[in-house]
């Protein structure tokens, strides 16, 4: 009987601090006639993943997030969505990618298609699922960095309907998805205001931004002027004095747009798009640093102090 492959994985053992992440070696998985094994050579640390493992939410939240992912710990130990990388084998009925082929990838498409696994040397996906060639002009950590953010915020911005000429003001602008909300509302010809701390005004204004507001000053709130969109890219995570008055900083028509308002959607043709406007230059993942696998704990830790600058990517193997 052949000896069943390993690989390296970070195996979240339990609920709570980075510490429960471990690295262990687990079986390797095998593609089946619809999948693609991808050798992993990026993935990146989100928000999502942090909230997942530390379940910091409130007792109701916690109760359904255990519901969804597990009781105790999560059923698939395995955390990430986001990988980039090269495809080393794959299953008889895939036709559209072919081995050595360089590929990014998000493991959802909706909420009831979703697969976690990126915390590790190699993953299978669907080949119908979120799953790309990588942008010509990205490297892998680049690659993995733009997902996340893309998605969320390409769904943000799509509740908006941006005119040419509209106000803008994003709130949390620093982050994975804030970064590429800046980007994609310069796109559409929006007028942008960012809202983060004063050490990132020099980011946010390279992305685009018009007009920058620091949350911490006492003279934020002073700043604020009437929008048609005021865009929350934080959520119900964090919250400040000129959060609760920029969602009323509002034009007649305006509208006040959060992460927590419903269930982000990500499908296929939104990835495309991400790929697309990524190699048209339209694009760019802002990545913070870069950790190794084995420094998972560290990486999240990083995350858990709420400072980011865009992703925190995780590299697997030989960088790009």
């Amino acid at each position: 009987m052949r000896t069943k492959e390993k690989m390296n994985a970070i195996v979240t053992t339990r609920y709570g601090s980075p510490e429960v992440l471990k690295l262990e070696k687990v079986e390797k998985p095998i593609p089946k006639d619809n999948e693609v094994l991808i050798k992993i050579r990026a993935t990146s640390v989100t928000t999502s993943d942090v909230l997942i493992r530390g379940l910091k939410v409130s007792p109701i939240e916690r109760f359904m997030v255990q519901i969804i992912f597990g009781f105790g710990k999560p059923r698939n130990p395995i955390l990430g969505m986001v990988s980039s990388g090269v495809i080393e084998s794959k299953g008889k009925n895939v036709t559209q990618f072919g081995i050595g082929d360089e590929v990014f990838a998000y493991g959802s498409v909706s909420p009831t298609k979703r697969r976690f696994g990126s915390y590790a040397e190699y993953i299978c996906l669907p080949d119908d699922w979120n799953i790309a060639l990588k942008p010509k002009n990205s490297s892998f950590e680049e690659a993995a960095a733009i997902p996340y953010g893309g998605l969320l915020a390409l769904h943000l911005l799509k509740k908006a309907s941006l005119k040419k000429g509209n106000k803008v003001l994003i709130y949390g602008a620093s982050g994975s998805i804030g970064t590429m909300a800046i980007q994609l509302a310069k796109n559409a010809g929006a007028i942008v205001t960012s809202v983060c701390s004063g050490k990132n005004f020099e980011m946010v204004k390279s992305l685009g931004s018009d007009k920058v507001i620091d949350y911490t000053s006492n003279k934020a709130e002073a700043q604020l002027e009437t929008y048609d969109y005021v865009i929350d890219a934080v959520g119900n995570s964090k919250s400040s004095h000129l959060k609760e008055k920029s969602k009323k900083a509002l034009t007649p028509k305006g509208k006040y747009i959060s992460i927590d308002h419903g269930t982000p959607l990500t499908p296929k043709e939104a990835f495309i798009e991400l790929k697309n406007l990524s190699e048209q230059g339209k694009i760019t993942p802002v990545i913070d640093c870069v950790f190794p696998l084995e420094k998972m704990a560290e990486a999240h830790t990083y995350v858990d102090k709420g400072h980011k600058q865009g992703n925190v990517v995780i590299a697997i193997g030989q960088n790009s």
